[in-house]
């Protein structure tokens, strides 16, 4: 049965540490505390001098961002923006749109981070040059190692 909670009294399940620099990136996974099954509703909790996750996107999870708490920088489709409390944006999935919070700042950030499971997404990492589809947990690199292959099917004469 649904019932209110609050952040700061979550089951430490509910609070994932992950790290792409001495800094860890805390996210408190609200929806999944919640019991939502088709939405996740996290709060990533960037450190000072930090960096959030990696510079990705997505071909079908749609994501929303809004800025509770510091000043990150955003990276956004090669351009950089600097972002304060109340300052949000919308990631449509399938894009190509690739994004990365940054924490410049001695102060810590907290951004609202909603979206659609999708257990079919494929995370791309164009920094790294590597795929990573979720169903399957693997990596893939983007550019294709096998000589003469192509995605293309020419139909037959």
């Amino acid at each position: 049965m649904p019932r209110p909670m609050h952040r700061d009294n979550l089951n430490p399940e509910f609070i994932r540490k992950c790290s792409i620099d001495k800094n860890p990136l805390l996210t408190i996974l609200l929806g999944e505390a919640g019991g939502s099954q088709k939405i996740y509703v996290n709060i990533d909790c960037l450190p000072p001098n930090s960096t959030g996750t990696k510079y990705h996107s997505h071909t079908s999870q749609e994501e929303f961002f809004f800025v509770l708490k510091g000043t990150p920088s955003l990276r956004l489709d090669k351009q950089l923006y600097q972002l304060q409390p109340g300052d949000f944006f919308s990631k449509p999935a399938g894009k190509g749109i690739a994004h990365q919070f940054l924490n410049e700042s001695n102060l810590p950030c907290e951004i609202l981070d909603i979206g659609y499971r999708d257990p079919n997404d494929i995370c791309i990492y164009p920094d790294d040059g590597v795929a990573v589809v979720n169903s399957l947990q693997k990596v893939f690199p983007l550019e294709s190692g096998i000589k003469g292959w192509t995605s293309i099917i020419t139909p037959a004469d």
